[in-house]
């Protein structure tokens, strides 16, 4: 995907938009300003916002209100909240290969760092001209079901009884949440209509589905990901990959590995017997399928727009959630 082009394409708004992160955080305390320019340097992909400009393009017919660089903006600002967060939560000392927040701060002090993040997160929408509780609502969603994915998916690493549906659920709440929240709350600052709306959740949604199945095919093959590969088998969590392997083997052989998951801690060199069990028994494979069935449905939700460049690069965007190495 060329990331160039679909910045040279939003251009200026996308200019505002970092600019409006970057003002928002400022601070008069040093300290802050440091880790927060820290954070915005080994920002990623910034992929919430640039689907979130993209779509307010694709459902407002080409034009863009000061809401929609808001809300792009603040998903943004939610996105790294979150990640302060979960990198306390399971303990990271790295992301996207750099040194995380509460490695060299500490955990209280990334956690504090993200509340501040979220609240400047909250504060752009509140500024907002239209819809402001709808789309509070939409965040605060977000918010609730980012924290019950986590629970869940500590229940279940736990338990190591996870099915294709928990996974599915665990993936929506902590990946495809905010991905509906930056794509629907871009059509509400456009006034779209109920149609064009619930084409950019159903496109959310899916493109989440894939884009998280990529990260977690990723884990078992390698690729440019900012972590080691098998980092979440180590950590207990079953994913597709797995779930895929294990549906081509008879239910012992299946409890046979989840025994040989939930005993990982103890017995790490279960780790790589694992991995090569997924490789052994097609697990890529089964995900890869999933994976591009759910790129391709994002696509067709949005057959129902009208054609412009923003929808032509919202397909390039799902295209690329396939095929992508990092």
């Amino acid at each position: 995907m060329g990331r160039k082009a679909i910045l040279d394409y939003l251009g200026n708004d996308w200019t505002r938009t970092m600019s409006l992160i970057s003002s928002s955080l400022d601070s008069d305390i040093d300290l802050l300003n440091h880790i927060n320019s820290y954070i915005m340097e080994h920002g990623g992909k910034q992929l919430r916002p640039m689907l979130s400009l993209l779509m307010a393009k694709a459902c407002g017919e080409g034009r863009l209100t000061d809401d929609s660089i808001r809300y792009a903006a603040a998903t943004e600002l939610l996105h790294n909240a979150t990640l302060l967060h979960d990198d306390v939560a399971d303990g990271s000392k790295t992301r996207r290969g750099a040194p995380t927040v509460a490695s060299f701060l500490g955990a209280s002090n990334s956690v504090l760092v993200g509340d501040y993040w979220l609240v400047k997160a909250v504060d752009l929408v509140m500024g907002a001209d239209r819809a402001v509780m709808e789309v509070l609502g939409l965040f605060a969603g977000t918010l609730s079901l980012l924290a019950s994915g986590e629970m869940l998916q500590l229940q279940k690493a736990a338990s190591g009884d996870t099915t294709e549906d928990d996974y599915l659920r665990i993936i929506r709440s902590k990946t495809g949440t905010l991905f509906e929240t930056a794509c629907e709350s871009a059509a509400i600052s456009v006034e779209a209509s109920d149609e064009a709306r619930q084409v950019a959740g159903i496109y959310a949604r899916y493109l989440g589905y894939a884009f998280q199945i990529k990260d977690d095919i990723l884990d078992y093959t390698g690729g440019d990901i900012g972590k080691p590969a098998g980092v979440d088998i180590r950590e207990r969590k079953i994913t597709l990959p797995l779930l895929g392997a294990m549906s081509r083997v008879d239910a012992k052989r299946q409890e046979e590995v989840r025994e040989m998951v939930r005993g990982v801690s103890d017995h790490p060199e279960n780790a790589g017997l694992l991995i090569g069990f997924v490789m052994d028994n097609d697990g890529i494979s089964y995900a890869q399928d999933r994976l591009k069935t759910y790129s391709h449905q994002a696509i067709q939700a949005l057959s129902v727009l009208p054609a412009s460049p923003a929808v032509d690069y919202l397909v390039e965007l799902a295209n690329f959630t396939a095929d992508r190495d990092r």
